[in-house]
């Protein structure tokens, strides 16, 4: 009589987890990038910085209006509209300081390497700042510029100036503002990707917007060919869009300057071609 021996079982290991796909999407990435933008006490001053300067300056000029018992028939329209647009000075200035911000702030900290190692691809996430600061300077820029004509438009009634929202050149202007004050916060947004540091950005957009059209001002005097290349920079050609009267911004309209929408596109494109250059940077240098 033999006897069979039976193998030992076994033991059963259990399965190795399946590798599971990254639940991080475009719009994970705006909602954190969001979190981030509003949980900043800067953010919070330079808006209301923007804000105050829209409404302030409107403030001020419609008092000055009735003080003056304005009422010229022939600059009307353009005192009012003047009156509506004129913040848009104050409000680039911390607009801009906010789009440089934005980018160059978690650089500044380190946080940039968390964010660039949830988003390895990286471009998303410079794409989804993007879009926070785009929604949010168009939010702010539309509400300066209603709050500025609801506090205006009491100081004007009776001076005999007005604005005429049914008129084209009007509307257009008033959109400006909006328009304008994007395509600057996305300016400094874009040199701030490239700078990579908080002040030398800041010195950089301001620098563009405020240094390089005085110093084509300047060289006007002396040389001819001055007005013509100044009319293509950056401000000087995007201030054409709330151009209505005669003044564009805060300069005077020259047989130089670009039409409103030429004005506009041309800052656009500087926006696109800066935005192209730091997207190409940040995939390929290291955080």
């Amino acid at each position: 009589m033999s006897t069979t021996t039976l193998p030992a079982a076994t033991p059963t290991l259990p399965a190795a987890p399946r590798p599971t796909r990254s639940g991080l999407t475009f719009g994970r990435l705006v909602a954190s990038e969001w979190i981030k933008f509003r949980s900043l006490r800067s953010t919070w001053w330079t808006l209301a910085f923007a804000l105050g300067g829209m409404v302030g300056i409107s403030l001020i000029f419609g008092i000055g209006i009735r003080a003056n018992a304005v009422s010229a028939t022939d600059e009307d329209s353009m005192l009012g509209v003047l009156g509506l647009t004129f913040g848009y000075t104050a409000a680039q200035l911390a607009l801009a300081v906010l789009g440089a911000l934005t980018i160059t702030g978690e650089y500044s900290t380190g946080m940039i390497r968390s964010t660039l190692a949830a988003a390895p691809r990286r471009l998303p996430a410079l794409w989804a700042k993007l879009l926070v600061l785009t929604m949010v300077t168009v939010a702010v820029s539309f509400i300066g510029l209603a709050l500025s004509y609801l506090v205006t438009l009491p100081l004007l009634s009776g001076t005999g100036v007005t604005v005429d929202l049914g008129n084209d050149e009007t509307v257009r202007a008033l959109l400006g503002v909006p328009l304008y004050l994007t395509a600057i916060t996305l300016m400094a947004f874009a040199i701030g990707a490239i700078v990579r540091h908080s002040a030398g950005a800041i010195t950089t957009t301001l620098g563009i917007m405020l240094v390089v059209p005085m110093v084509f001002s300047i060289l006007g005097i002396f040389a001819s060919w001055a007005p013509r290349v100044g009319a293509y920079m950056p401000t000087t050609a995007g201030e054409q869009i709330m151009s209505f009267g005669g003044i564009a911004g805060a300069g005077m309209v020259s047989d130089h300057s670009l039409s409103p929408w030429a004005g506009i596109g041309l800052l656009g494109g500087y926006v696109v071609v800066l935005l192209a250059v730091a997207a190409v940077l940040m995939r390929r240098r290291d955080a």
